[in-house]
């Protein structure tokens, strides 16, 4: 372990100091004026040129401040990862603010270019930043994820011994628990043993649109138990608790218990003469409650009853504390106010509320900010260098890194060929190919050891129907307990070894894609949040990728870097019907960031980009990589090809004589039919060619480079489409193919003007056999050569 990083972790990782409350209070303060006050000055201070509502969320920051200040400034340490409600983004802005991670001028143009994010990001916002959040639920659920992988690390000694364990804390908004995604992540983590994980909940009971219902509560904190979580209930801060202990308190507490939420919310905006009112219309014949009530302003009655849990830091404190003595994964249910010590705490309607101009007026008054010095971090502070050393004393200001919380990791050397048993003259598929090769890797042999140390796969109950038995075979099923393989221990025959171990290296889900893809980016973040690098492989049939979209484009954002393996594809599966076929997924591809997407016909060219696969998810300039396979068994062509063409995204098969007028571009699984098409083409068009496209993907991407470096001046250069599509004449017509939606290649035609046909199936698929849904989908043989045929006619 790097010394610097080893020296504060050994510092900071001491129990937590005895809180200073008083310290603790002031920044509870700050925090609650910089968040409110960097929304206010987007809003209605810095110039608005378009119009447009900025946004932010004042009140979701206020209820969340206490539980903030609480984690950030006493409990967690440089070695735990926080995944913080989206809405909470200026909160955690402030708080790296006071930290010295954070700059005035990105809070003064938070949401706007150049500016912090709306919602807390990774790769905008920079290193400080554990997860991304923003699409809501996944952030809470990928921190179950990301201890499931510093298990899987800590199991196979892939971390220094010095290095003490993270804790995975995500501070959630009530309403995320309405998020599908929530339950399936709980259910696995469960099957998994998942330690060191917390959540704490801020049960503010307002939604976007409306209050919560009242029996929620109970549903929550039940289905967390059975999950073997350890539930915190934490509804009553001290005073409160002080006054049930009193005569007439335990009806208190009733009355309070049995209260709607809604009635409760109402109240706490309306103020101490409306609970006033409401307690002595209720509680007014008791002796005890009318001597809790009586003797105190409306006020000071209004901060009793509001004095809940989620807003009392000795309550926190106390709750974390006791759950820090152990590695059960908690859940704490921290009751709020939402908009807690805002004008319009605790309105239904206060979710996009903003503060007036004399709100906010009134409010800089209240907190003694002076005009002209609302940005200044101690403003309003009695003894501000006092509290400035205690924020730089406590346990997470020290640097996890010299870089601040990123982690750097060694690259994991991946050989210049993969083993693999030759493929030319045998009859075969990709997701075949795919899965010899990862078996050959499975070895461990030479150069490849380093590599399947750091390969870490995982499926979604498809692992045998994605051709990962083999791998699975060799180098086992990952448990943090060691269990049998009851089948092979009784001497019954099957193909598959599935015992599990704590040095198993693959993962088994069950069938929920989102939890596929949360894993996928959990283990694509180990280098930069552990300290090590994984490679981890994910299969899942094509069509279900569509499932776990929302977790992809999640994990993408972050830049998590793992291998997506999509198969089988299309309606080439075409006994399955078309609840398991796909279209829409080459489009996928292309559209989303951060990944780059191949889909290769023969072994060949899978060969080279699976190779290239482990060193582009290891670039700084790289990405994720997703291959989009097929079941289909092709006869397998003895020839050569130029690997880098491979890599930029098509190759010609039989280049164009210079001036031809016609040529055909398939790509994946349909190559037989577009190689049997243009072989009679050649009887009509000798002069034609024929192109294999492995990525429309990457083409496009380049091609759009090329065309923003040319705007720019840069006039020399090319892109791989407009190269290879040069020899054809300027009027020539492309017939492109592929078993996807045709729009995928539609694109093609605006390269150079040329005239584009495009055949793919374009709707839901059916139950048949290759020939006849070929035939029905229009990429048959014949389809292709009628294409042909139209093309040439047109003029």
């Amino acid at each position: 372990m790097d010394k610097f990083v080893a020296d504060q972790l050994r510092d900071a990782s001491a129990s937590a100091p005895t809180a200073d409350y008083a310290a603790l209070r002031q920044i509870e303060r700050k925090l609650l004026w910089l968040s409110s006050w960097m929304i206010h000055n987007a809003n209605h201070i810095r110039p608005n040129r378009d119009g447009l509502k900025v946004g932010g969320h004042q009140a979701s920051c206020a209820s969340v401040v206490s539980i903030m200040t609480a984690l950030y400034f006493h409990m967690l340490r440089p070695q735990d990862r926080v995944a913080v409600k989206p809405h909470a983004g200026p909160v955690l802005h402030a708080i790296n603010y006071l930290l010295g991670r954070q700059t005035v001028d990105m809070m003064q143009g938070l949401r706007q270019v150049g500016g912090a994010q709306a919602y807390p990001s990774r790769v905008k916002d920079g290193g400080e930043i554990d997860f991304s959040t923003g699409s809501v639920g996944l952030g809470v659920a990928i921190t179950s994820f990301a201890g499931l992988i510093q298990d899987y690390l800590r199991a196979h000694d892939m971390t220094p011994a010095d290095r003490p364990a993270s804790r995975h804390v995500a501070i959630a908004g009530d309403a995320e628990l309405d998020e599908g995604n929530i339950y399936e992540a709980l259910l696995e983590g469960w099957k998994h043993d998942v330690r060191d994980v917390w959540w704490v909940v801020d049960y503010n009971r307002q939604s976007l649109d409306s209050v919560m219902p009242d029996r929620l509560f109970g549903r929550f904190e039940g289905l967390f138990r059975d999950m073997g979580w350890n539930v915190m209930s934490l509804k009553y801060g001290k005073a409160l608790e002080a006054a049930f202990r009193k005569p007439g308190g335990a009806a208190l507490r009733a009355w309070i218990d049995d209260c709607p939420n809604s009635l409760y919310s109402a109240l706490t905006f309306q103020g101490g003469a409306a609970w006033r009112q409401a307690l002595v219309a209720d509680l007014g014949r008791s002796r005890g409650v009318r001597a809790i009530i009586d003797p105190v302003s409306d006020d000071a009655l209004a901060l009793l009853m509001t004095n809940l849990a989620g807003h009392d830091l000795p309550t926190l404190i106390e709750a974390f504390t006791e759950a820090a003595h152990s590695d059960q994964p908690t859940c704490f249910l921290a009751y709020t106010t939402k908009g807690a010590g805002l004008p319009f705490a605790g309105h239904k309607d206060n979710h996009s509320g903003l503060m007036n101009e004399d709100q906010m007026d009134a409010f800089r008054t209240l907190m003694n900010i002076r005009e002209g010095h609302e940005w200044d971090p101690y403003e309003g502070i009695a003894a501000p260098e006092t509290l400035r050393h205690f924020v730089a004393s406590v346990p997470f200001a020290a640097k996890l890194s010299p870089a601040g919380r990123v982690l750097s990791a060694p690259l994991v050397p991946v050989p210049a060929t993969l083993p693999h048993a030759p493929s030319a003259g045998r009859k075969m598929s990709t997701q075949g190919a795919f899965g010899e090769m990862l078996s050959e890797i499975g070895r461990g042999e030479g150069d490849c050891a380093d590599l399947a140390k750091h390969i870490v796969t995982m499926s979604p109950d498809v692992t045998v129907s994605t051709s990962l038995g083999p791998w699975v075979n060799r180098r086992g099923v990952f448990d943090r307990h060691t269990r049998n393989d009851v089948f092979r221990d009784a001497k019954l025959a099957s193909a598959q070894r599935w015992g599990m171990s704590p040095e198993g290296q693959h993962i088994e889900l069950g069938i929920a894609e989102q939890n596929l893809f949360l894993l996928l980016a959990a283990a694509g973040l180990a280098g930069p949040m552990q300290g090590t690098r994984l490679l981890p492989i994910g299969t899942v049939y094509d069509p279900f990728v569509n499932r776990g979209h929302d977790a992809l484009v999640y994990g993408c954002y972050q830049d998590a870097r793992f291998m997506l393996v999509a198969t089988p594809s299309g309606i080439t599966l075409a006994p399955e019907g078309g609840q398991h076929q796909s279209t829409n997924t080459p489009l996928l591809g292309m559209v989303q960031d951060r990944i780059a997407a191949y889909e290769p016909a023969y072994a060949d060219e899978f060969a080279i980009l699976f190779r290239h696969g482990f060193d582009w998810m290891q670039r700084p300039e790289g990405s994720s990589v997703w291959f989009r396979l097929s079941t289909r068994q092709l006869d397998q062509p003895h020839r050569t090809i130029d690997p880098a063409a491979v890599i930029a995204g098509a190759h010609w098969i039989k280049p164009p004589t210079p001036g031809a007028g016609i040529a055909i571009l398939y790509q994946g699984a349909v190559a037989p039919e577009a190689e049997a098409a243009f072989a009679a083409l050649l009887e009509d068009a000798p002069d034609a060619g024929l192109m294999a496209i492995t990525s429309p993907d990457r083409l496009f991407a380049n091609w759009r480079a090329a065309q923003t470096a040319r705007r720019e001046g840069r006039h020399d250069t090319p892109s791989h489409i407009e190269t290879l599509l040069a020899p054809l004449a300027p009027g020539a017509a492309l017939v492109t193919v592929l078993d996807g939606h045709p729009s995928t290649h539609a694109w093609l035609g605006g390269v150079r003007g040329q005239r584009i046909h495009t055949l793919g199936p374009d709707h839901f698929g059916q139950s048949g056999d290759i020939p006849d849904l070929y035939r029905i989908y229009g990429i048959d043989e014949d389809a292709i050569l009628n294409a042909c045929a139209a093309a040439m006619l047109t003029p």
